[in-house]
């Protein structure tokens, strides 16, 4: 049997990862500057993070959501101090797709309204309703096309004020990257985000904060939406929350009220995966990553603004995109192949930094050595 191939691959083998780096199978270590698609948060193979999830592995992997699990409580309560929502719910699941799937759905339930507004550019993820809400045709089936998503401009203020006008008694929620990443790092104004959660009380509408890689601290704020100042009905989060071990959950506001049955899964908050949520939060805690995640994520883009090469540094935190020119087009095959440098992309020319948000400053000067060297014998055409 062979694996379904649906992934480019680099031409790297990753066998070890410790903190910030990550060596292949012949021992040579590569500065990750994405983290697995800005999964981890902490660093690879935080020792305290793997303690967790050893302790619990030895006490209980896994019992289905039908008896208490007291670390789900425990986790909860953790995740209300630091995120600042402590009188919201958790409702816990296994990934961001599942996240931003039961938001939308709960948000129909609440509302008894099947219309959903979402954003050019958007990546909410592939499951039916989350790619329905995803703006990348090329992912989605025939299957799970639908009129029910109507899709704006971001940032577009009198757009968002004309649908509302129009079909506002229709519309279950809003849903919204606080800045988008696959799209490009494509940040969220501030008057925009507030707009939103004026338009979703005035129509009775729900505000879905999708946080799953613009959360977590990764900003320098919690949840990139805090920028706003603004309290979402909904917070989805995945990617960060586990380090890298499968957990995603749904902040959900006092307001919306549970009934048995209304969502559910078989592995969602197991105790395996709440250890390692624990884990994470401890660390960001002890070790004030989201502060670092600001500061440092501050100087790089201070120091990508000194290149002349590069267009359009934006971001926030260890959140960070530029626009590549067409005589640069190779730049980020360079950076790992010759560098060691993993980075991410975005379609046409962005590159994508999201690196564990303890990245120190000493590893964002050996990043921006690199890029600097890179781009100065980058050959021409």
């Amino acid at each position: 049997m062979k694996l379904f191939d649906v992934y480019p691959l680099q031409p790297v083998t990753i066998t070890k990862g410790l903190g910030s780096y990550v060596w292949d199978e012949s021992g040579t270590r590569y500065l990750d500057m994405y983290g697995g698609h800005a999964v981890i948060s902490i660093g690879h193979t935080h020792p305290h993070w793997v303690k967790r999830i050893e302790q619990q592995l030895e006490q209980l992997a896994f019992y289905s959501n039908s008896v208490h699990l007291p670390i789900q409580q425990t986790l909860a309560e953790k995740l209300g101090e630091i995120s600042g929502k402590k009188n919201y719910q958790l409702f816990l699941c296994n990934s961001g797709a599942e996240a931003n799937e039961n938001a939308l759905k709960l948000a129909s339930f609440v509302t008894q309204r099947r219309k959903i507004i979402a954003f050019r550019q958007s990546f909410h993820g592939r499951t039916s309703l989350a790619v329905a809400a995803t703006d990348n045709p090329s992912i989605v089936a025939p299957v799970n096309e639908t009129d029910a998503v109507i899709f704006l401009p971001l940032n577009d203020e009198q757009a968002l004020e004309d649908c509302f006008k129009k079909v506002g008694s229709t519309i279950a929620a809003v849903i919204i990257e606080g800045i988008q990443g696959v799209g490009g790092i494509r940040v969220a104004s501030t008057s925009f985000l507030r707009l939103i959660q004026q338009q979703c009380k005035q129509y009775g509408a729900l505000l879905i904060a999708d946080s799953v890689q613009c959360g977590y601290g990764r900003s320098g704020e919690f949840f990139s939406h805090d920028f706003a100042q603004v309290d979402a009905d909904m917070y989805t989060m995945a990617k960060g929350m586990g380090n890298g071990f499968p957990i995603g959950g749904v902040l959900i506001a006092p307001h919306i009220q549970p009934k048995h049955g209304m969502l559910g899964t078989t592995f969602g908050g197991n105790p395996l995966a709440c250890a390692a949520a624990l884990g994470v939060l401890e660390v960001m805690e002890n070790e004030s990553l989201i502060s670092n995640a600001k500061v440092v994520g501050q100087y790089l883009m201070e120091q990508l603004n000194k290149i002349p090469s590069l267009q359009n540094v934006r971001g926030r935190g260890l959140m960070i995109g530029f626009d590549v020119p067409p005589e640069l087009a190779t730049l980020k095959n360079r950076l790992l192949n010759e560098y060691q440098i993993f980075t991410g992309e975005a379609k046409p020319s962005v590159i994508r930094l999201l690196p564990a948000l303890s990245l120190t400053r000493e590893q964002a000067d050996e990043f921006l050595q690199a890029l600097q060297t890179a781009i100065a014998t980058h050959p021409t055409t």
